[in-house]
């Protein structure tokens, strides 16, 4: 495995735009005062807010976005970084454990498109309806620095397509990458139809920077696997 120095802008991570809605809990309330205290109340069961109050033993609070600014510095981005690492599938994905996040991107946009599309294809092949829409919103990030680099090892066992084998043999190189020091790993995307094109797992949330929202994207299922993507104005 080699590594590689990058200072690249503008890498591209998807996030359904629900995450950008108001408040769920806003149309429950008259007044700030009163949303605040849902919030609270709401923020008992967020994984978020509770690592960062370090009550998550797998996250120390110190890596997180939040403490790195004052109050009154903070920007936009910081909740969606922390969420990343907080908030996991279980069972994890290809370079994460179910117990810590990472933050996955690509340097284009259908690459990242193509890695969301077939984990939500297979979300709905678990339901028998292959029929939905889904609109994700780009959120944009810089990274300077050394990363480890397994794109010139296509056949290594973490990239293996079927989940059941590469999600254990990638959550393990992970590990030993982070205990390594690594900031996180280039690698070439499983998902994004040949030649592809090559994705970054971000193990440091510190690593991060400039987070931003760019353009919004329409994924649309009309009853296969095949979808289509729509540009949102």
């Amino acid at each position: 495995m080699r590594q590689t120095e990058i200072s690249d802008r503008g890498l591209i991570r998807l996030l359904p735009a629900t995450y950008h809605k108001p408040p769920a809990l806003r149309g429950l309330v008259d007044t700030e005062d009163e949303l605040g205290i849902l919030a609270q109340i709401e923020g008992l069961t967020s994984g978020r807010l509770q690592a960062e109050r370090g009550r998550n033993p797998h996250l120390d609070p110190r890596e997180l976005a939040w403490r790195r600014r004052r109050r009154d510095l903070r920007i936009y981005g910081d909740t969606h970084v922390n969420a990343a690492f907080t908030y996991t599938r279980r069972g994890g994905n290809r370079f994460n454990s179910e117990e810590r996040g990472a933050w996955y991107c690509a340097w284009d946009v259908m690459v990242s498109v193509s890695e969301v599309a077939w984990h939500r294809t297979r979300e709905l092949g678990y339901t028998g309806c292959l029929e939905d829409s889904a609109r994700y919103v780009e959120l944009l990030s810089d990274f300077i620095g050394v990363f480890d680099n397994v794109t010139d090892e296509p056949d290594h066992p973490a990239l293996n397509a079927d989940p059941d084998v590469g999600y254990p043999e990638g959550q393990s190189l992970a590990r030993h990458l982070r205990r390594e020091g690594s900031r996180g790993l280039i690698y070439p995307s499983v998902r994004a139809p040949a030649p592809g094109g090559n994705c970054l797992v971000c193990f440091e949330p510190r690593a991060i920077q400039n987070v931003r929202p760019g353009a919004s994207w329409d994924l649309i299922w009309e009853g296969t696997p095949d979808y289509s993507i729509v540009a949102v104005a």
